[in-house]
């Protein structure tokens, strides 16, 4: 039998791999009950959002609205929170497929981008509000410290839809401004976030 070896170590010699889970730092858990926004603001609450990490993730699991078929939307502010207007432009395109395999699309929606707009982005659309009707998904924000460039978003997400399909979306696009990110804010297009976790961590440098 042939041994197993990693950087010609034996497997039980390994204490740890580099580059593996611990360059994923978790910074900060946020729970909704009920709730208008929830806001990650650096320097608050535990909250890292600066130079510490070059990279930002932020995780959603089963965001539920209070408001059927509302859409999950994020923006970020410059100014610790007090405006959440960032200048942005970004992209928005979607795949779904019915539980009856009736349809199945493919499609970019121009309805749901933005060219050097200040709105919040829809990062998931029309998530029902039936008992067992949520979305997830993930959001990477990258470099949101520096004051040399834009700042660029990618999101993936899944939600169940009115109790019949899947939609997977997918957002990216980049916020054009200099001047450092400090604070991230989502919330619902109608209504409140009635349940739903969203955790945020931190990627170390490689």
């Amino acid at each position: 039998m042939s041994i197993v070896t990693y950087n010609n170590r034996s497997i039980r010699n390994i204490s740890a791999i580099p580059g593996a889970a611990e360059s994923l730092t978790h910074i900060k858990t946020l729970t909704a009950s009920s709730s208008a926004t929830l806001s990650f603001v650096d320097g608050s609450s535990d909250v890292v959002l600066d130079s510490t990490y070059p990279i930002y993730v932020f995780k959603f699991i089963n965001i539920h609205p209070a408001t059927d078929n509302a859409n999950f939307l994020f923006q970020t502010s410059t100014d610790s929170g007090s405006n959440y207007n960032t200048t942005l432009t970004s992209t928005f395109f979607y795949a779904y497929h019915f539980e009856n395999d009736s349809a199945a699309v493919f499609a970019y929606d121009a309805n749901f981008d933005q060219a050097q707009g200040t709105a919040f982005q829809r990062i998931i659309d029309a998530i029902g509000n039936l008992a067992d009707e949520s979305g997830s998904g993930t959001l990477y924000l990258f470099n949101p410290s520096s004051t040399t460039f834009a700042k660029h978003y990618m999101s993936n997400c899944n939600s169940y839809v009115d109790g019949t399909f899947s939609t997977n979306y997918f957002s990216a696009g980049y916020y054009n401004t200099t001047s450092a990110i400090d604070a991230v804010q989502f919330k619902m297009s109608s209504g409140n976030i009635d349940a739903g976790t969203i955790k945020l961590y931190g990627i170390k440098d490689s």
